[in-house]
């Protein structure tokens, strides 16, 4: 599903690309969105890392591909993503690692050729993740959350759909709306639009269609069927 929506995303973009140019030159133009070309470009940096040396990428879970550590990690009561994503970011962590597990000796790793450096990390990934890994089990969810985000170090809890409807910032930013619905007794929950402008706010108009709702008035209105032509096509089963 998500390569549907970047599809119809990079859409929107395209036509709005085409309406600019139409506003400049007068001149129109078929905007072309495949599935497949997007799928390829949304590949990214392991695009990138496949064209540059040939190597075929390996799967790495929820891991990064470029940066180490950058991935889901263990806690004590469950797991949290963890955002290193430069060597001083990395120094700020093992300061934290500190805190964490004194004992666990993490201000070695500042030392070490194999850790304090991002493409070093990067080439020793399993021993800098199944190091951190023993570190960031010493502590819980809330605590990690906490200090590293005191730290200016980007982190993450992994919620629930309940917990993601129920986040105060999801809520601030009307992210959850109301509206009625035909058929049922009382307004549906649907998701807000992620579009915030500072002039025209978004406006929900209309409520998501029925089976069929619309399909009369988009024939006649928008297709230019007669009335008893849309009949005809409603008796023989085609709507």
């Amino acid at each position: 599903p998500v390569h549907d929506l970047f599809a119809g995303l990079h859409g929107v973009v395209g036509i709005l690309a085409a309406l600019r140019h139409a506003t400049a030159t007068g001149e129109g133009q078929h905007v072309d969105i495949g599935m497949l070309d997007v799928s390829t470009a949304m590949l990214a940096n392991q695009a990138s890392n496949y064209l540059a040396t040939g190597k075929v990428p390996q799967r790495l879970g929820n891991h990064h591909p470029n940066i180490v550590p950058y991935q889901v990690v263990p806690a004590s009561d469950g797991f949290f993503i963890l955002a290193v994503g430069n060597d001083p970011t990395f120094e700020r962590f093992v300061q934290v690692c500190q805190r964490a597990a004194p004992d666990a000796g993490a201000e070695k790793l500042l030392q070490d050729e194999r850790f304090n450096a991002a493409a070093a990390r990067t080439a020793n990934r399993k021993l800098v993740t199944e190091t951190c890994n023993a570190i960031t089990k010493q502590r819980s969810v809330d605590w990690w959350l906490t200090e590293l985000e005191a730290a200016s170090i980007g982190c993450s809890k992994i919620q629930s759909l309940e917990e993601v409807f129920q986040d105060p910032h999801v809520l601030s930013r009307d992210m959850v709306i109301e509206m009625p619905v035909e058929g049922l007794d009382k307004p549906a929950k649907l998701v807000g639009s992620p579009y915030k402008f500072s002039r025209t706010a978004v406006s929900y108009r209309r409520s998501p269609p029925q089976l069929g709702q619309h399909t009369e008035e988009l024939l006649t209105d928008i297709a230019g069927y007669e009335s008893g032509e849309v009949e005809a096509l409603r008796k023989k089963g085609i709507v």
